[in-house]
């Protein structure tokens, strides 16, 4: 029985993470759960999981939680309380959920207790790639990526050495405009464009998702997670959305992975850490599929893609400033005050405006998303 941190549990992805734990009963306990401020969902997971720790972000709410819940449950809160359960004494899996540059400290509170994590959350790794690559780079496995582009890469790296990788494709469906002219996109409606035409996620990457902007994020997390230079990692719309990435090693073979549009793959297998769990889970049916195909990346309609690039190439605190930035673009835009091109237009002027600082500390990232988080609104 395999123990399970859970941090984000009334999130999409959280939510998706228990729905695959109840399948496996016999293989996975909930051993703690945290949420922001989400408290009536908190209190119904943790009387069906019964967890021994739970946390709330918002600290206001520790009273309402603690009236939720039993005595037995012991309950963190602050800004903290995520930190303190990733980086606590108690010995599990810590799954990675919370969504944003949010995780970025408990991801590091994780780390340093020397707990195995799966990330479903790419921010910090953009932010803090290069200082994430020192801890790990003696035991990379420590990190299981849980976004299917990863998830993918490292089923497809299996059994392979990294030196003999010559390009890792990173495929994506196009997201909800990828047959709409640019000049279409700020007519259309906040459902329109976050009506994905393959996954159901939360509305952050599904904006993400139709600016590609989730595409340069991941180029930037391959980069470090498989230590791969920039030029070794290329976008390809692939609209099926069935190969999730695909490895192309120096001697001219390629290796695909394959499955369902559904978050359910990529975790079990990052619950059962990259291990073979078998399942009743919905499986790709070639007698019903009509084709793959695939098509370059369109720069020029979504400039996130080069935006993206350049930030990974400038390196330092650029990639910090890059996801904050965005980040809070999106959330502008999600929250009506800005139109959907904005979005890389603002960005575009705080990555022009930041000055950056090489060989950074943790400390010099946290402040590099702050300033932008603040550079976004004073733009705006």
């Amino acid at each position: 029985m395999k123990n399970i941190i859970l941090l984000g549990s009334t999130g999409s992805v959280g939510q998706n993470v228990l729905n695959v734990v109840r399948h496996f009963p016999d293989k996975f306990r909930i051993k703690a759960l945290s949420s922001y401020s989400n408290v009536s969902l908190l209190a119904a997971q943790t009387e069906e999981f019964n967890p021994d720790l739970i946390a709330i972000g918002e600290e206001k709410l520790y009273s309402e939680l603690k009236s939720k819940v039993s005595e037995k449950v012991k309950i963190l809160a602050g800004s903290h309380a995520a930190e303190d359960l990733s980086g606590g004494p108690d010995e599990g899996l810590v799954f990675m959920a919370i969504s944003g540059s949010a995780a970025l400290k408990p991801l590091f509170a994780a780390l340093s207790s020397g707990k195995n994590i799966a990330l479903a959350s790419k921010e910090p790794v953009v932010s803090a790639g290069m200082l994430i690559h020192k801890i790990i780079k003696d035991d990379p496995a420590r990190i299981i990526p849980v976004d299917s582009e990863h998830s993918a890469i490292r089923q497809c790296l299996s059994g392979r050495e990294i030196s003999e990788v010559e390009t890792l494709y990173i495929t994506g469906s196009g997201g909800s405009l990828k047959d709409k002219n640019r000049s279409e996109f700020d007519a259309l409606s906040h459902e329109e464009i976050l009506n994905h035409p393959k996954w159901n996620m939360g509305k952050k990457i599904t904006v993400d998702s139709a600016t590609l902007m989730n595409k340069g994020l991941e180029v930037i997390e391959a980069r470090w997670l498989f230590d791969q230079p920039p030029e070794r990692i290329k976008i390809i719309i692939h609209p099926e959305a069935i190969i999730h990435s695909m490895v192309e090693f120096r001697d001219g073979t390629i290796s695909a992975s394959l499955f369902c549009p559904d978050m359910k793959f990529p975790i079990i297998r990052a619950l059962s850490e990259g291990g073979i769990t078998e399942n009743d889970f919905p499986k790709v049916d070639f007698n019903t599929m009509n084709k793959l195909s695939f098509l370059p990346c369109d720069v020029l309609k979504f400039p996130s893609i080069d935006i993206a690039y350049a930030a990974l190439r400038t390196g330092g605190t650029m990639p910090a400033v890059l996801s904050a930035s965005n980040e809070t673009a999106v959330k502008l835009f999600l929250d009506k005050k800005i139109k959907f091109t904005d979005i890389m237009k603002i960005v575009e002027k705080v990555l022009n405006a930041h000055k950056t600082k090489n060989d950074p500390s943790l400390r010099d990232i946290l402040n590099s998303e702050k300033w932008a988080e603040e550079e976004v609104l004073r733009f705006c």
